[in-house]
């Protein structure tokens, strides 16, 4: 299809189920075969709704399973596929983000994508699952059987005006019975995005860790693709103990100290153009938390932090990176206990050379006196 002949479509069928592709992308084209049997094998369970004389060809690629479960479908579906490299704008229009999208529309809206296996058998009972929930909503008093054999009977029996004028019709009595729902606008809560938690085990040389947008059954649209992200805890070491350790040293290393060890705590980094995306270079700094027993010594990662904003090529899907290096510097800080005594042996020097002074200042002022009557005499 294209943007005319879409249009088209939509209107002379109430399901329309569509492969959003790409030529260059291997999903696409692994999918095009069943693509094609799924198409062959609903057009003719459709044909069996209508005339039950009509039986299945002699050749043909589906199974007896597939075209069961497709003879389960009791509306027709238009199976079809639009060439996003041909029809770029119409597919940014529909916001096709990765491919193959096989999105359905019903009634010329968007319904739901469908998200599971790629067999014929699967993606059948996907659309009988959402032509009973269609069914439902409308609140049909006939039978979906009948009503969907009737309409397949009329449709194959007009052809021009007359035919668009009865879809026409068709579609305005199923409007009116059909409960309003809530449309297809963007709603956050329904796209919290991806959640990654975890532990890396890293060498102790210069390396990297990324984050990108990966499916294993679509190629990714790059100039769609945003890894705007959140960094909720960044550290590196045992994290839990490492929290530990920290919150029994607050009071006794400075707040810049204690900043620097999860500087990235929270901060939000948020892509708003096409092909980019933000890298992280991480200066990794050991530290070392003395105490005064061996047994509590502790080693934490200090981190100093800096961040970028790169761009891609447009073939390239955008990745935030995450680039750490390990400093040759260690810093280590100590911290020792003194017991009472020392207190007392310190006072007592203080106090003993006080007394030393005094003695020594004593006995140069009377030496000088001395000197000083010897001279008058």
């Amino acid at each position: 299809l294209d943007p005319e002949t879409f249009q088209y479509a939509v209107k002379d069928f109430e399901f329309v189920f569509m492969d959003f592709y790409a030529s260059w992308c291997s999903h696409c084209r692994d999918l095009a075969p069943t693509w094609e049997t799924l198409a062959k094998v609903m057009d003719s369970a459709a044909l069996s709704i209508v005339n039950d004389s009509v039986e299945q060809e002699e050749r043909h690629k589906w199974t007896i399973e597939d075209y069961e479960h497709a003879k389960m479908v009791e509306k027709p579906v238009l199976i079809a596929k639009v060439d996003c490299v041909d029809h770029q704008q119409f597919c940014n229009l529909n916001q096709i983000r990765a491919y193959p999208t096989l999105r359905l529309f019903i009634d010329g809206k968007h319904n739901d994508d469908y998200r599971g296996h790629r067999t014929v058998v699967e993606m059948a009972d996907w659309l009988h699952l959402k032509e009973v929930q269609h069914n439902t909503d409308l609140e049909a008093s006939e039978t979906a059987t009948s009503v969907a054999a009737e309409a397949a009977r009329h449709r194959m029996s007009l052809y021009g005006q007359e035919k668009e004028w009865v879809d026409d019709v068709q579609k305005r009595q199923a409007e009116h019975g059909r409960s309003q729902r809530s449309g297809s606008n963007w709603r956050d809560d329904e796209h919290p995005g991806c959640q990654i938690a975890g532990t890396l085990m890293l060498d102790r040389v210069p390396g990297n860790f990324h984050i990108m947008a990966r499916s294993n059954h679509h190629d990714l649209v790059p100039h769609m693709t945003n890894v705007s992200h959140i960094v909720h805890e960044l550290t590196f070491g045992e994290s839990v103990r490492q929290r530990t350790a920290l919150s029994k040293e607050k009071g006794r290393l400075p707040q810049e100290v204690q900043d620097k060890f999860a500087p990235m705590n929270g901060n939000v980094y948020v892509t708003e153009g096409l092909h980019e995306a933000y890298h992280h270079h991480l200066k990794v700094i050991t530290t070392d938390l003395r105490k005064a027993t061996k047994k509590d010594n502790f080693k934490a990662y200090q981190i100093i932090q800096s961040s970028q904003l790169s761009f891609y090529r447009n073939d390239v899907v955008p990745e935030a990176k995450f680039i750490y290096d390990l400093s040759p510097i260690a810093v280590s800080y100590s911290t020792k206990g003194r017991h009472w005594y020392d207190y007392v042996t310190s006072l007592m020097a203080i106090i003993g050379g006080t007394f030393t002074v005094v003695g020594m200042m004593e006995s140069g002022i009377n030496a000088a006196m001395s000197k000083r009557r010897q001279y008058r005499r």
